[in-house]
């Protein structure tokens, strides 16, 4: 008696799926990573532009307003609330700001730039700005002159 008390053999079928749960884990692994580094890959100063055909933005109550301005010359001042400042350096800009917003986290920062300032001059401020804590920047402009 052949195979008595044994269980016959079995030929396996090859199997024709293929197990993708392994490509599954490493895309996953990959989109973390790519995540995670593409921030960093991105330079400069973040800022939301306005654009000059929308409605004002309405000021947050209990949120005063730190104003600080670039005149033509290139010459920094720094407003607090109805408070403005004498021409100051750049230096000076920073080391008011830190302080601002170190007494007062909640303050809006909002750029004013002269039509004519050097665009150089502004994108300094606003790096010193940023590194300074303020982590969002706002512009002012005034809305176009319609002409007759």
């Amino acid at each position: 008696m052949k195979g008595m008390g044994m269980m016959p053999e079995q030929r396996r079928k090859p199997m024709s799926e293929i197990n993708v749960v392994p490509y599954i884990d490493v895309m996953l692994v990959l989109l973390i990573i790519f995540m995670v580094t593409a921030p960093m890959m991105t330079q400069g100063v973040k800022v939301d532009l306005p654009e000059t055909t929308s409605d004002p933005i309405q000021a947050e109550k209990n949120v005063e307003s730190v104003i600080v301005s670039v005149d033509a010359n290139g010459a920094y001042y720094v407003e607090v609330g109805d408070e403005g400042s004498d021409p100051m350096s750049l230096a000076d800009v920073r080391e008011r700001i830190t302080k601002i917003l170190s007494q007062r986290s909640s303050s809006e920062i909002l750029v004013r730039g002269d039509e004519y300032v050097d665009y150089g001059t502004v994108v300094r401020l606003m790096a010193e700005l940023q590194g300074a804590g303020a982590s969002s920047i706002g512009l002012i402009t005034e809305s176009p002159r319609e002409e007759k």
